[in-house]
């Protein structure tokens, strides 16, 4: 907690503002599931990852936000900025949070998934959505919250907060990297196997539903996807990478995570 203090410290003057600035439609809707484990923060890492006192490593569920600089990256937009909040909100709780684990508790790298909540029970993640400092993802099993905090980010992207201020999405030609991205594009082939749902956007982008999610993904959007205009959201797999393309194959591959992830557009 030391190392947290002379961050609050630091963040008075901002966190001032934050109890007025907390409660609001969009993240009411994320009402908190009782009384809450409170857990003092020991350091917050960026906008979506924070260490506890106990030494738990936390991943935000439901968002991510833009990248701090790093591996000779720069910081992607807001992503210092949403660090900053999340720092802000933790101080408005004397540097504790209220805890909830999710339905699948560890991602792959041993971070603990969890909710986050403030002293009078705001939702933490709902409140960086609102203010257009992150994106809503929908990773299953841990989708207890998605209805409202995608909520959260529309108010946000209707309102052109934060990095809705621009425009974040990109068109699969425009791809450079991976990592998270948001495409709009026309869905020009779909394929079903045993590896999945294929869904090719062009020549450069395919979407991939899983095997286990394919079901429920086919029982929202129907099988009349091809030829529609799709926004679709998640973490870009540069397949180059991976021991070469095959002819004929996009380089890039967006699986998606959850049916909320593909969003057919009119």
């Amino acid at each position: 907690m030391a190392g947290f203090a002379l961050l609050k410290k630091a963040s008075l003057v901002g966190a001032f503002f934050v109890f007025g600035f907390f409660i609001g439609p969009a993240w009411a809707f994320c009402p908190v599931p009782g009384k809450l484990e409170q857990v003092g923060v020991l350091r917050v890492v960026d906008g979506d990852t924070l260490r506890l006192s106990d030494g738990r490593s936390v991943r935000l569920i439901g968002l991510n936000t833009p990248e701090l600089a790093h591996h000779g990256r720069s910081a992607e937009p807001f992503g210092e900025a949403a660090r900053r909040r999340l720092v802000e909100l933790v101080a408005a709780n004397d540097g504790r949070v209220g805890v909830v684990l999710g339905r699948e508790s560890r991602d792959r790298y041993g971070r603990t998934l969890a909710y986050l909540y403030g002293a009078e029970g705001q939702s933490i993640e709902a409140q960086l959505l609102a203010e257009g400092l992150g994106f809503l993802v929908a990773v299953a099993p841990n989708v207890a919250l998605l209805d409202c905090l995608r909520a959260a980010e529309r108010s946000a992207r209707q309102a052109r907060l934060g990095l809705w201020r621009g425009s974040p999405v990109r068109t699969p030609e425009q791809l450079d990297a991976a990592g998270f991205a948001l495409i709009q594009a026309r869905i020009e082939r779909v394929e079903g196997n045993r590896g999945g749902l294929w869904l090719e956007l062009g020549e450069t982008l395919v979407l991939h539903v899983a095997p286990a999610l394919r079901e429920r993904f086919e029982a929202r959007h129907g099988r009349e996807l091809l030829g529609r205009r799709v926004e679709a959201r998640g973490w870009v797999i540069d397949r180059a990478r991976r021991g070469g393309v095959q002819p004929g194959k996009a380089r890039w591959m967006l699986p998606l995570t959850h049916a909320a992830m593909l969003e057919v557009l009119p």
